[in-house]
């Protein structure tokens, strides 16, 4: 039987896209289905979204040939403070400060508007030419076969591939299909994201303030702007959200403070409610899922893109070492290999941010006094301290070759 590609990916987000650029790096051909028309994926308006790229993603997208392309774009995050408090009574004198200097390999980290990354990453997929897209249209059945899985779209074609990859979010159609169950709950919290201009300079420092109803993130960008990641009861973020630009920015003030300034909002407001949602097993035969649809993590630690980013490249290790080796990819015994190495840190992340979130986003007096005095041992203690930033850049654990910036 005929193969349309050897990987077909479901899901043309961020995840897709680089996962395809990476495949066809090394030699497989891929198609890329996305329910979007690619006008609507290339949009570039400013949006107010933004990613935390972690030092290894970085290195990721210079290994494919994308970040020459949005690094003029990104701002380094060269520090992060991490305090608990309440609105409007100001952080606790309790907290952890993690500075790059305290690493050898630079910045931790960068953010990335979406408007940058999406189009960047787009345009290289359309240069490529072991890469085709299919642009919105939609997967409704997968079937197996002896040798090779095909799917059929909503148009009425079908397609057929040695393996393929749900990249299609937390909902994923690919994991249902092959009967990959879900595990998860609701945080009873949502989300409101939005940036900011501010009169003061940032500095490149990233800040997470822990209150009652939950984490308030406030992430570098270019120039005097920072990206907002607001976390709140379901019920407050309606409210808030609901409310005009001026009701809204004097919610958020007693939350945020003065330190940068005067503030105003620039760009969209848009919500999304927060949950777990973890895949009890990444592969299935001929199958495989990676970010979202692998795992949907609480944003507390801004790491939901960068372990997908650490998915894609797995995959793409395991896969071209099976290749160049004449092995069929979509064999349970190659697939497994990419499951051994992703699950444990996927559910480790998910538990510890789950953690996290449970700690921090409650007024209990005797919790609030322990995590106070865990955050001040924490922040004296140099060899912790330098491993937690090693953490956060991405620099710990069995690193896939585009983590290290090196070719497949």
């Amino acid at each position: 039987m005929v193969f349309d590609c050897d990987i077909l990916i479901v899901g043309g987000g961020l995840n897709g896209p680089t996962l395809a650029l990476a495949l066809a790096s090394a030699g497989q051909s891929v198609i890329v289905v996305d329910a979007l028309p690619v006008k609507t994926r290339k949009n570039a308006g400013f949006d107010g979204r933004s990613y935390a790229l972690a030092l290894t993603s970085a290195r990721l997208l210079q290994a494919l040939g994308i970040w020459g392309d949005i690094e003029d774009y990104t701002q380094p995050m060269l520090d992060i403070k991490v305090t608990d408090g309440r609105a409007g009574e100001g952080a606790s004198p309790f907290f952890m400060h993690f500075d790059h200097a305290e690493i050898e390999e630079g910045p931790m980290g960068y953010m990335v508007e979406d408007r940058h990354l999406r189009p960047a990453l787009l345009n290289a997929v359309q240069k490529e030419k072991a890469i085709r897209q299919i642009n919105g249209d939609v997967v409704i059945d997968q079937k197996l076969d002896p040798t090779g899985i095909s799917v059929v779209l909503q148009s009425g074609k079908t397609l057929r591939a040695k393996l393929l990859v749900g990249c299609d979010g937390r909902r994923s159609g690919t994991a249902a299909r092959s009967g990959i169950k879900r595990t998860g709950w609701e945080y009873n919290q949502t989300a409101l994201v939005c940036a900011l201009d501010h009169a003061l300079p940032h500095n490149g420092v990233a800040h997470q303030f822990f209150m009652p109803a939950g984490p308030l993130a406030i992430l570098p960008l270019k120039g005097n702007r920072s990206s907002i990641v607001w976390s709140e009861t379901t019920e407050n973020a309606h409210q808030i959200n609901a409310m005009s630009d001026a009701d809204y920015l004097n919610v958020l003030r007693p939350r945020f403070g003065s330190f940068l300034g005067d503030l105003s909002l620039t760009g969209a407001r848009f919500t999304y409610p927060l949950s777990l949602s973890l895949a009890n097993e990444l592969v299935a035969l001929r199958v495989a899922l990676v970010g979202d649809a692998a795992h949907g993590i609480h944003p507390i630690a801004g790491q939901g893109l960068n372990a997908g980013l650490r998915d894609v490249a797995a995959l793409a290790d395991v896969v071209t070492d099976a290749s160049r080796r004449g092995e069929d990819i979509g064999t349970t015994a190659v697939l497994s290999r990419y499951q051994q190495w992703r699950r444990f840190d996927n559910t480790a992340l998910a538990l510890a941010t789950d953690a996290f979130n449970k700690l921090f986003s409650n007024d209990n007096s005797i919790l609030r006094g322990l995590r106070d005095i865990g955050m001040g041992i924490v922040g004296n203690m140099p060899g912790m301290r330098r491993g937690f930033i090693r953490e956060a850049a991405g620099l710990t654990g069995d690193l896939p070759r585009l983590l290290k910036g090196e070719k497949l």
